[in-house]
């Protein structure tokens, strides 16, 4: 497990919880709140194994057995709320492991610190046992929620929490971490960057992924042919998308990025700031044969398409409707 000092950004979170540490004035109660991938359980984690390090700092020493018991997430006092549903943590996971185990004093730590991830899935009734504990906690508990929604979790817990809110971490920070610490190439670097959005979870996830780069070629294929395809090449390319069916909204990304470069270059004929920068001519070609109508048609179909997919509408009947508009235009 990192230090504070090896975490990308989020530099008021962190000094929140370091100031919390130096002036002894550590909450009961923490949501931590921020999108998948945004770096919330290694946050945790850190301000935990801080909290329990012998050593007293407001930084984890590295060495002490605490620290060491940390690292291997063998650390008796900070414990991890699991549930086997996948969409729920139920009443009996809260009662069993945390309500029911909160009273027993720290094995040899200052603290008892439980970390529930996935907080925006607990149950109302989970949330209501939880609490009656977040209400009366004993003095050397620690309970902390991690959540991608803070909305989901009932205003009176929410209230007797202090929430921690992550923010989106600065573009160049991200490409430089990329380059210099996974030695991922500029170009790459600066795709994966903009489809992260500040997420340097999902900026890791796609910059090392075999498949991202597969499909971003297939993607790319796509916008460029999709004018002089006839509807047996369009099925052929529905069955490949369809390969891609779990990562459907980074293949949506994809496309909507590249339709945006265009757009931009339409308007501007400045190749500097295209993220697609090494299609340049392919992109020169599309804005000089489309009509603005044309691309924020498209980029429409494109959103309508994300929304529909997470309604669960059939994927084959909406991805083929978006091809067409893409044809069309």
């Amino acid at each position: 497990m990192a230090g504070f000092a090896d975490v990308l950004g989020h530099e008021q979170t962190i000094a929140h919880m370091k100031h919390a540490i130096q002036l002894n004035k550590v909450s009961h109660a923490y949501i931590i709140n921020g999108e998948k991938g945004s770096g919330k359980k290694l946050l945790a984690g850190i301000f935990a194994q801080t909290l329990q390090c012998q050593s007293e700092g407001e930084k984890p020493c590295m060495q002490c057995r605490s620290c060491k018991q940390a690292v291997s997430l063998n650390q008796p006092d900070i414990i991890r709320v699991t549930h086997e549903k996948p969409n729920t943590i139920s009443v009996e996971d809260i009662r069993e492991q945390l309500n029911g185990d909160i009273m027993i004093k720290p094995y040899s730590s200052p603290y008892k610190i439980y970390i529930v991830d996935e907080a925006e899935k607990l149950s109302v009734q989970a949330q209501n046992a939880l609490l009656k504990t977040i209400e009366e906690p004993p003095v050397y508990a620690v309970i902390i929620l991690l959540t991608t929604n803070t909305g989901m979790l009932l205003p009176t817990i929410q209230s007797r929490c202090v929430t921690l809110d992550l923010k989106p971490v600065p573009s160049n920070m991200v490409k430089h971490y990329l380059m210099d610490q996974l030695e991922i190439p500029e170009y790459r670097a600066d795709i994966c960057t903009a489809f992260a959005q500040g997420n340097v979870g999902k900026a890791k996830r796609l910059a090392l992924s075999d498949n991202f780069g597969e499909m971003m070629d297939h993607a790319l294929h796509l916008v460029k042919y999709i004018s002089d395809m006839d509807i047996s090449d369009l099925i052929e390319d529905l069955k490949k998308i369809n390969t891609y069916k779990m990562e459907i909204n980074d293949y949506l990304d994809l496309l909507t990025v590249w339709y945006r470069d265009v757009l931009l270059f339409k308007a501007t004929c400045d190749a500097d700031s295209l993220i697609f920068s090494d299609e340049l001519n392919s992109i020169r070609q599309k804005a000089k044969h489309s009509s603005y109508e044309g691309l924020e048609c498209i980029i429409k179909a494109l959103e309508k398409a994300k929304i529909r997919l997470n309604a669960n509408v059939n994927f084959d009947m909406a991805l083929e409707l978006l091809l067409l508009t893409m044809k069309e235009n």
